[in-house]
């Protein structure tokens, strides 16, 4: 048995991207070769209203149009704020057919950081969602002297605005835009003068260190990228509920582009809180997150199963431990008996059908990156009958430079290399990447440039690694993560964290310190998700709050429910909560060396937060603010004996 042997797609397609010369070319050629299939469906009042391909493209040219009636010249800047939906990708094909940079910011950033993202990019005109957006944004136009329209897609419960200066920018309607009469000719022009080696987006980085630099993918990068693949054949029938920020590169090339490439369809996720229920009603057969989701979808699973009556939480072991018995086969690549083959399938029926239904029942496999997931939250969802590929890439190439695959996955490892890929690790273990996917350099930022691509066109990733005989890449860490105890140690926090974390689904983010110290200590959170369990089992929260809670934050990881925070800290003060912890974290540091173990702990009364800067949009931990933030309450932890809580005493 084989698991990572996806059964063959029914209807094969074909990408466009091999012939195509830019972005606009591969949309032309896609919306020319399947004009009536679906692009994409969304919701409206309580209806999935489908769009073809042919509407999509026309849509899309009305906004080329109006760009260029503005007198934007190729090359110029364009930035969209707003969540996941259509008018986003409408925006974004708009700018490409009109030859123009399309740049994504986040609807979460704050008002100067996303006038920080228009004035870097140079950007004159400015697609937002709503009223919340176009605030935020009127709120800092001083900052943004070269944008000159801002383009709102809903106009609910906005009054007309009137420039307040002859420099103001003007404020119109997307509706106003798309009944432009399209200029077929202009835009047939504009597309045959866009080289290969056009820089085609912008894409800012989340910035876990200072602010975020654009890196600039060009045409040719991103056609590379796709042409490439990841090994695996899409259907005609696959669709995809979407629901990832479009400004983050992963859902704009691998998601978006992707769609454009393949032809497959895509579901607009009405909002994040209706993620949970749209995926019973949409069905989709793919499906792309952070690991972070299926870490928290672990924890809530095994939750709910030490809360069940006693027969039912005795099948799920015993069908958990056959399903991991099957994944440890597999990997091993030893035969599996007839009888564990029989006793498999019978725990699929009988359970792990049931954990696929929650996901629409449908999902051939799920891709994931960004940062790793726990080996046993890999082997459970594997064993489960949901094969989630891990890949490995970052911004500066392109997404994915290394990808596991149908026939070729290693549990624990991003993959090998992709075909147009060269990988190998420096002297200090850095993994260093070269080929069409190296990104054209940072806007503005010639130095940053050349710091991170050497003369040689070795594109340096910041990722410690190691490479298997067989050419499997497996992340250690941050290069710049290392901690240097006061004993000079050289310490990877990355193996301290995941240690701890994989002991007791209570915990959810561990941050590893301890940087010029005589020991490492450790910043804990609770998870939300079994901390409102426990709170609901203890008769602190009312089940019904506890089920609203708790279903936000299954669909959206960064979501903050209301009353959420005062459950968190009510638990945080309980002495059953505390003991759990350190017990937790005993049992990561008896796998860790004695150099590596955490003595102390600061339990956290809150998770990391986006809105606090601790965390990126994809949920990385922003490993200096949070020192930066929290360096009062470390120094403490090291002074005062009273402050936190002790798990080993120094020199234990």
């Amino acid at each position: 048995m084989i698991l990572d042997d996806l059964p063959p797609v029914a209807r094969p397609v074909l990408g466009v991207a091999s012939e195509a010369s830019s972005l606009a070319d591969m949309f032309v050629r896609r919306v020319q070769a399947t004009p009536r299939r679906k692009a994409w469906r969304s919701k409206r009042d309580g209806r999935w209203i489908e769009v073809a391909w042919q509407e999509f493209g026309q849509r899309a040219s009305a906004v080329a149009t109006w760009l260029v009636r503005q007198g934007l010249h190729k090359g110029d800047g364009v930035v969209i704020v707003g969540s996941t939906r259509a008018e986003w990708c409408v925006c974004d094909m708009g700018g490409q057919l009109a030859g123009l940079v399309t740049v994504g910011a986040y609807p979460t950033l704050s008002p100067e950081q996303l006038a920080y993202v228009i004035d870097h990019s140079d950007a004159r005109v400015v697609f937002v969602e709503g009223k919340a957006d176009l605030e935020r944004l009127l709120s800092v136009k001083e900052q943004c002297p070269k944008l000159e329209r801002i383009v709102v897609w809903d106009m609910h419960d906005i009054q007309a605005v009137e420039p307040s200066s002859d420099t103001a920018p003007t404020v119109g309607s997307l509706a106003e835009v798309l009944a432009t009469e399209i200029d077929e000719a202009e835009l047939e022009r504009r597309r045959e003068a866009i080289v290969r080696d056009d820089v085609a987006i912008i894409v800012y980085t989340s910035g876990t260190t200072g602010p975020p630099k654009g890196a600039m993918l060009t045409h040719a990068n991103i056609l590379a990228s796709l042409d490439a693949g990841l090994g695996i054949e899409f259907d005609e029938d696959d669709e995809m509920l979407t629901f990832l920020p479009m400004a983050h590169v992963a859902e704009r090339i691998a998601g978006f582009f992707m769609r454009i490439n393949t032809g497959y369809a895509a579901a607009f996720a009405s909002s994040i809180p209706a993620v949970l229920e749209e995926v019973k009603e949409v069905h989709p057969s793919l499906f792309g997150s952070v690991p972070r989701i299926f870490e928290k979808a672990y924890d809530r699973i095994q939750g709910q199963v030490e809360q069940a009556p006693p027969m039912r939480r005795k099948l799920f072991r015993w069908a958990e431990g056959v399903g991991l018995a099957v994944v440890d086969h597999w990997q091993r690549r030893t035969p599996v008996s007839p009888l564990l083959r029989l006793q498999h399938a019978l725990a699929d029926r009988l359970v792990f059908r049931k954990i696929r239904g929650a996901f629409g029942g449908r999902v051939r496999f799920f891709i994931t990156g960004a940062a790793p997931i726990p080996m046993k939250v890999l082997q459970f969802f594997w064993a489960a009958g949901f094969p989630i590929f891990e890949v490995y890439g970052q911004t500066e190439a392109t997404v994915i430079t290394h990808a596991n695959g149908p026939g070729r996955t290693r549990l624990g490892s991003v993959g090998r290399p992709l075909s147009i890929v060269e990988q190998r690790l420096a002297d200090d273990g850095e993994v260093l990447i070269r080929g069409p996917l190296v990104f054209s350099g940072y806007h503005k930022e010639p130095d940053a440039t050349k710091d991170t691509v050497d003369a040689d066109g070795w594109l340096h990733t910041g990722d410690i690694g190691r490479i298997d005989t067989d050419g499997y890449l497996y992340i250690v860490d941050r290069k710049k993560h290392i901690i240097i105890t006061a004993g000079g140690k050289n310490i990877t926090p990355a193996n301290i964290e995941n240690e701890i974390k994989a002991q007791d689904p209570i915990i959810s983010q561990v941050h590893a310190h301890g940087d010029r110290r005589p020991y490492v200590s450790a910043l804990v959170t609770l998870s939300p998700g079994e901390a409102l369990d426990w709170a609901q089992a203890q008769g602190m929260v009312e089940a019904g709050e506890a089920t609203r809670m708790k279903a936000e934050l299954l669909a959206n990881p960064l979501a903050n429910p209301a009353g959420l925070d005062t459950v968190l800290r009510k638990l945080g003060e309980r002495e059953e909560i505390k003991k759990r912890v350190i017990e937790g974290v005993r049992r990561g540091n008896a796998k860790l060396s004695q150099v590596e173990r955490v003595k102390r702990v600061m339990l956290l009364d809150r998770e990391l937060s986006l809105a606090e800067d601790e965390i990126t949009p994809t949920l990385k931990v922003k490993r200096k603010n949070i020192e930066k933030r929290f360096a009062e309450q470390f120094d403490r932890l090291y002074a005062e004996e009273g402050f936190g809580l002790t798990v080993e005493k120094r020199g234990e």
